[in-house]
């Protein structure tokens, strides 16, 4: 089965740039702000972002579950990862930190610097999220090969990724037509006893048609490249891309905003900042 990805964005003015365009920006918004850990520079980087995210007026009902899934995996690494580390920041000791309690049996401690630093993570990774939307939905499908060739990207590299965006939504599809087979046949997987290990133990009948069919589709798309002579030239592409006025001028913005960060990160104004609202609260 052969489903391209969602256009969600189609008509936007985001849909409407360069597509090479959206990848530059998310890198440069990427490297720009892993530099930063002051709330104070990176309030502002998301507000951009955000706002970046609705020029291309993605429909919130069409996403709101990718958001979960973002939400839920965001918060699960910054919890992790304070767990982890024990509540220890770079550049703080403990006696440094303004704890308001350690927690139960694993004695991590809770402090001002520990919560500034996971409200950090939580603004970087959002606004990168954000930033990485647009180029799942606001991609035409036949652009997806041609954007990353025209950023030198060997074209053997290109045709993949290209593939990948039609192989996700394809294989969501199979799955769930296999669902709703199953279920047609009288078999509910998701009602059954013990919870989400219990639902795991059912997903055989699901999985093996749905692993199948992608082994089977795989090999028929690798014979229709080979018929076809894939991988014996150089690749030629038909869709030509030229950035225009506006892509220029955003690319421009998108570079200055990495340059400006990097500056203040070498000049060591980008570290990790307190509020002092929080530092009062645990005294």
């Amino acid at each position: 089965m052969n489903v391209a990805p969602r256009y969600l964005g189609r008509g936007s003015w985001l849909s409407r740039r360069d597509p090479r365009l959206l990848i530059l920006v998310l890198v440069c918004y990427v490297f720009a702000a892993v530099q930063v850990w002051d709330l104070r520079i990176l309030a502002p980087m998301a507000t951009l972002a955000f706002l970046y995210y609705q020029s291309a007026r993605i429909p919130w009902r069409a996403v709101r579950a990718n958001w979960a899934y973002v939400a839920f995996f965001i918060s699960f690494i910054v919890v992790v990862n304070t767990l982890i580390t024990g509540g220890e920041l770079r550049g703080f000791a403990e006696e440094d930190l303004h704890i308001y309690f350690r927690l139960p049996l694993i004695h991590t401690p809770i402090s001002a610097e520990m919560l500034s630093y996971a409200g950090a993570q939580l603004l970087r990774f959002g606004s990168m999220a954000a930033m990485g939307f647009p180029i799942a939905f606001a991609i035409a499908p036949g652009d997806i090969g041609p954007t990353f060739a025209r950023l030198l990207v060997p074209y053997k590299f290109a045709y993949a990724l290209d593939l990948t965006f039609r192989f996700i939504p394809s294989m969501a599809a199979d799955m769930q037509t296999t669902m709703d087979a199953q279920r047609i046949r009288g078999y509910e997987w998701d009602r059954v006893p013990g919870g989400p290990i219990g639902r795991m133990r059912r997903l055989g009948p699901l999985l093996v048609p749905v692993t199948i069919n992608a082994i089977v589709g795989a090999e028929d798309t690798i014979d229709a490249m080979d018929l076809r002579g894939f991988g014996t030239g150089k690749r030629t592409w038909l869709r030509e891309l030229a950035y225009g006025r506006t892509d220029w001028v955003v690319l421009a913005a998108a570079v200055t905003l990495l340059v400006t960060v990097t500056a203040l990160s070498l000049a060591g104004l980008t570290r990790l900042w307190v509020p002092d609202l929080l530092i009062s609260l645990a005294r």
